[in-house]
């Protein structure tokens, strides 16, 4: 039997995740990759403070490669293989430390210059993302577009599943974007602006990207043990890929559209997927993406119990 992992990204971070792991090695390894006590604010909180993007991302992928250490002696009792991996946005980063092409210390310190970098790319209020419900993918990328003529840019940055694609940049650019929908569709569109701290997956995150490069360039990538789906063009990538192809693949993610449902439509429809992360955002995801897959999620009180099951 063959298993596909998805790690999940931003927005899925409570207070309290990781409590399972109080007392791992995994912890203190996590609390030395990011340089503070990054336990004590996922444990504690508070929230705002939890939810700071440089504190969010490493702690998403520290709590994931947790999960994903105690995932990975079961499959191996169960002589259970992975098939494949592929993670959300930052769940990206935890889903190449599971195919063993990050070291845990090396994704959780990355990820948090890559969330402080991203925090500081933009000032406040200068950009947003609002999640376009129910819209043509074509309409949406010709209003972004046409939108985008100006200095002010806005463009798609998640394509979570059919009926829900983010769009991303300038606040005047979006909201523009958004009112050519509404001319060229003759409706009103339904469009829900994000609670978010900055503007992600757009043109306006190059300073970050930039700023992480010096990051990456002092890492180590090690060849994949297994294949993994990009988030930047939904390939999947083989074992044989150079390791340099699956930095610049993270590189370019900070500006680049993240290609989910492209991706999961990647996946068999007899796939068996395990969400390795906080939360289950990604499973309704899928779900609606293509409700034949089966999927479970560890983040719960049944998940390690179904996997035990399989």
């Amino acid at each position: 039997m063959k298993v596909t992992l998805v790690f999940p990204g931003q927005g899925t971070q409570y207070v309290g995740m990781g409590k399972n792991f109080v007392g791992s090695p995994s912890f203190e390894n996590a609390n030395h990759a990011a340089g503070y006590n990054l336990e004590k604010i996922m444990l504690e909180g508070p929230l705002e403070e939890l939810k700071l993007t440089k504190n969010t991302q490493p702690a998403i992928v520290a709590h994931s490669l947790m999960l994903f250490k105690k995932l990975k002696d079961i499959l191996d009792k169960k002589n259970i293989e992975i098939e494949k991996v592929l993670g959300h946005s930052v769940g990206e980063y935890a889903a190449l430390s599971a195919a063993g092409s990050l070291d845990f210390a090396d994704a959780v310190k990355a990820v948090h210059f890559r969330g402080k970098y991203m925090q500081e790319a933009t000032p406040p209020g200068k950009g947003t993302m609002f999640a376009i419900l129910k819209q043509d993918e074509n309409v949406i990328r010709e209003a972004c577009e046409a939108a985008s003529l100006s200095d002010e840019k806005v463009s798609p940055a998640n394509f979570n599943e059919p009926a829900q694609i983010v769009i991303s940049g300038d606040k005047k650019a979006c909201e523009l974007a958004i009112k050519i929908m509404e001319e060229k569709t003759q409706s009103r569109v339904k469009a829900i602006e994000l609670q978010v701290s900055a503007p992600f997956h757009c043109q306006l995150m190059k300073p970050a990207e930039i700023n992480l490069k010096a990051v990456l360039d002092q890492i180590t990538f090690h060849p994949l043990k297994y294949p993994y789906i990009a988030n930047i063009d939904a390939k999947i990538y083989g074992t044989d890929t150079n390791p340099l192809v699956l930095k610049e693949n993270l590189l370019k993610q900070v500006c680049g559209s993240v290609l989910w449902t492209q991706s999961v439509q990647k996946l068999h429809s007899d796939s068996v997927v395990i969400e390795v992360g906080p939360g289950k955002v990604l499973s309704g995801l899928i779900k609606k993406i293509n409700p034949n897959i089966k999927v479970i999620s560890l983040d719960t009180e049944t998940g390690f119990a179904e996997v035990e099951a399989l």
